[in-house]
């Protein structure tokens, strides 16, 4: 009788600790599931091309474009290092007022590395203004234009460009960021794809494939970030990567599956010393101005 009721008691102690450890076995599944989608995510599904040409007309200047660029809610979702963090995008303006103007945009996924993401050409056409947004070829891949074509009176952006004034270069840098600006999170493909259609709406954007088949200027406008690649920092995936990327997403991929999986940085944050005093000069025109629904 002994002999029976001890049988009993292990059946019963084993049947209850298998029903205990399945949920820890499903969370741990899960969250290895989900850390591997984020991981292998497109860089390119962090900033949409056709958003950011609707958000050209309403900017009055290039700091108030990177202003925008980096607000929550905004439509920046970079995360080219996957820290699980929105990457701050610099705005570096160039051109000439014969041929037009132009805005480079780029980001730090690491200390001392740039890499560009988009550059953005306006040009004057009669009374019209073409602009014309053309995604970086690491990143997106090649033949990734937008182009659309605005009435000088409707771009702010023109009175601005028409004012004598230094063209405008960020001066912030990796850890080291504006007073209006804190690092935020980013947001699912789904919820993203949808804040990015909100901008665009019925607005008439083309793509083209060719870049030579837009309208341009006769003459290049110099963009100083042409050709900026980060070599290193880069976890998210790329459509068209240099040889050195593809060695760093190699060497990241084995060290992950060593390591267990892919894990989240400690995040960034404004550099303490000095915040307060530069802020002040990295305020664009406009302050708090919000547009395309963002920021509201």
């Amino acid at each position: 009788m002994r002999a029976a009721v001890i049988f009993f008691l292990i059946v019963f102690v084993l049947i209850w600790g298998s029903r205990s450890c399945a949920p820890r076995y499903r969370s741990a599944r899960n969250t290895t599931q989900n850390t591997t989608v984020n991981a292998t995510a497109e860089a390119a599904d962090g900033l949409d091309l056709k958003a950011l040409n609707a958000l050209i007309p309403e900017a009055k200047s290039a700091k108030e474009l990177e202003q925008e660029l980096n607000k929550p809610g905004g439509i920046n979702n970079l995360d080219l290092n996957a820290d699980g963090q929105v990457d701050f995008i610099k705005v570096t303006e160039f051109g000439n007022q014969e041929d037009g103007y132009g805005f480079s945009l780029t980001t730090e996924p690491v200390k001392g590395e740039e890499q560009e993401i988009a550059s953005i050409e306006i040009v004057k056409t009669g009374e019209k203004a073409q602009v014309q947004v053309h995604g970086n070829e690491q990143i997106y891949g090649r033949g990734h234009h937008y182009h659309s074509t605005h009435s000088l009176g409707s771009l702010m952006l023109w009175s601005y460009f028409l004012m004598p004034h230094p063209f405008y270069v960020s001066p912030w840098y990796y850890g080291y960021y504006p007073g209006y600006y804190s690092p935020y999170r980013t947001v699912t493909r789904t919820v993203y794809r949808n804040r990015a259609r909100s901008v665009t709406g019925s607005r008439s954007i083309n793509r083209s494939s060719n870049r030579a088949a837009l309208a341009r200027p006769k003459s290049n406008l110099n963009n100083p970030n042409t050709g900026k690649v980060a070599s290193q920092g880069i976890k998210k995936s790329l459509r068209n990567p240099t040889s050195t990327q593809k060695q760093f997403a190699a060497r990241s991929a084995s060290r992950s599956t060593r390591s267990g999986g892919f894990g989240r940085g400690s995040g960034r944050g404004r550099s303490r010393t000095g915040s307060r005093s530069s802020s002040r000069s990295a305020r664009g025109f406009g302050g708090s101005r919000s547009y395309g629904g963002f920021g509201k």
